[in-house]
């Protein structure tokens, strides 16, 4: 049985916490989760809403209709109602408003009467919910305890008060087996560059790369630095590489703007380089908390004269975690720069996560001189025409053997058998899985963008009677790589509203690129 539960609120009210409960509820009968998040760029008022996702089978996608609504505030029975399926659940907080339909609760009432805290609404709420789904007062409290460290009695007092004034209207199965943790994208990134034996972090706080700081500054082991800006960030990466410290930066696409002189230093100076690119709705500002895949020619194409680079495109936690290790591995292995390349929805979205093991490979040792000039293999700087050219040729050659290694990597992934080809990259991995499960079609996703898997993508690619191409961009952006190599796409489907797609009109777009 699969339930699409979605939590709203004004931000400030706790929303996002709720959300994260609910995951662990439910994940806690032995279901898999995906938790969508959506917030406007407000401290407090506007709206926020999770979109928690849960079936027995892995999960990644965001579906229209909703089978249970909890609604902190007016606004969000308003925005969301429509959606609600026809025997779908809408329990609603009856401060704000009092309708003639729904399950109501008064939070505020809730929360006085157990001695709590305004904010402890969310807690009522999720109790409250807890009870509706069928679920047992024990292991609801199990939980709660473990999920709320800080005031855990009072909550415990406010959820009990809760739970005790709703009634049970569905029957949720325990389907069993041990909860998965539950992490975000960001956090996925984060311990797979650990686990690939990074002990330094730096960023200048940015949407939505942020979680990777945040997460890493409580991790015994690592240092995780906060800088002034992105030029002290990367600066001080290149210094802590070269003291011979695995070390990755976190940013978005404003940030690595300001950063693209310094990609070109550490292709210089053979420096490692690995960077974390969230991308989020541009150009500009843009819409900061909203998600695009505009970064890609960019992250290919940054930084000036012939440099090459390591760039991978994960498409959900466990690929983040496995790929953000890759890269900090190819990085120190090669001397080179690596690019991460996110977007909002998988770096601030939740998922169910099964950790792999990962090989951490010790790179050789960094030499002890560097500079941004060229030079010879002593690390002295030169201009001899001779020796400009042979250390050219080195790189060039470094770049060979990566790519060579990487051959056998799967730098190019394939889903199902069938003569059309759905074709997409990066998050919208979870979405087009669930959109072409009833089509008989070949989805292919490309993993690695530099060194671009041509050959790869020619044989998977090849003889196929449509091409159609699924991103979140106005350009075609992978589209056009594909393009280049001599492959021709039939058609581009394409959103770049800041949205992710959902299951269903997905769905509907192919099926029509198919007729």
């Amino acid at each position: 049985m699969q339930y699409n539960i979605l939590v709203g609120g004004a931000a400030g009210e706790g929303s996002k916490k709720a959300g994260h409960l609910v995951a662990k509820l439910m994940s806690n009968y032995g279901y898999r989760t995906f938790i969508h998040e959506d917030y406007q760029s407000l401290v407090k008022g506007g709206h926020n809403f999770s979109y928690i996702c849960v079936s027995p089978e892995k999960i990644d996608a965001v579906n229209e209709k909703l089978d249970v609504i909890l609604a902190l505030n007016k606004d969000t029975v308003d925005r969301h109602e429509e959606k609600l399926k026809e025997e779908g659940v809408l329990i609603y907080n009856s401060d704000t408003e009092d309708l003639d339909r729904g399950v109501s609760v008064s939070l505020n009432n809730v929360v006085e009467k157990a001695e709590g805290t305004p904010i402890m609404k969310n807690t009522a709420l999720i109790a409250f919910f807890a009870k509706t789904m069928g679920m047992s007062w024990e292991k609801t409290e199990e939980v709660l305890r473990r999920e709320m460290p800080i005031e855990t009695e009072t909550n415990i007092r406010v959820a009990k008060e809760a739970f005790s004034r709703a009634e049970k209207i569905i029957e949720i199965e325990d389907i069993g087996g041990s909860p998965l943790p539950i992490i975000s994208g960001n956090e996925a990134v984060a311990l797979g560059a650990i686990a690939a034996g990074m002990s330094d972090f730096f960023a200048y706080p940015m949407t939505p790369s942020t979680g990777i700081l945040h997460f890493l500054s409580n991790v015994d082991g690592v240092t995780a630095t906060q800088m002034e800006s992105e030029l002290a960030v990367v600066s001080a990466a290149l210094g802590s590489a070269y003291s011979g410290r695995r070390t990755m930066v976190g940013t978005s696409g404003g940030g690595f703007a300001l950063m693209t002189e310094s990609v070109s230093f550490a292709a210089q100076a053979e420096l490692p380089l690995v960077i974390a690119l969230s991308q989020r709705m541009g150009p500009g500002t843009g819409v900061p908390t909203y998600t695009s895949q505009g970064d890609l020619l960019f992250a290919l194409y940054s930084g000036h004269g012939d440099l090459t680079r390591f760039v991978v495109a994960p498409g959900d936690a466990d690929e983040a975690f496995e790929l953000s290790a890759k890269a900090m591995n190819i990085s120190w292995k090669y001397k080179l720069p690596a690019i991460i390349l996110l977007d909002k929805e998988l770096s601030e979205n939740s998922y169910s996560f099964k950790k792999k093991e990962v090989e951490n490979i010790v790179g050789e040792n960094i030499p002890k001189k560097v500079t941004g000039y060229e030079h010879n293999a002593d690390g002295i700087s030169t201009e001899l025409k001779e020796e400009v050219e042979k250390m050219q040729n080195k790189k060039e050659e470094k770049y060979q053997k990566m790519t060579e290694e990487l051959s056998s990597y799967p730098g190019v992934k394939t889903y199902g058998e069938g003569e059309d080809i759905v074709l997409f990259w990066g998050s919208n991995k979870g979405v087009v899985l669930q959109a072409t499960k009833d089509f008989n079609v070949k989805v292919v996703q490309i993993v690695v963008f530099q060194p671009f898997p041509k050959e790869m993508l020619l044989q998977v690619l090849g003889g196929a009677n449509r091409i159609i191409s699924v991103e979140n961009n106005m350009q075609g952006q992978a589209s056009s790589l594909v393009e280049n190599s001599g492959i021709s796409i039939d058609e581009k489907i394409l959103k770049y509203d800041g949205r992710p797609f959902t299951v269903e009109n997905l769905r509907e777009r192919i099926k029509k690129s198919l007729q």
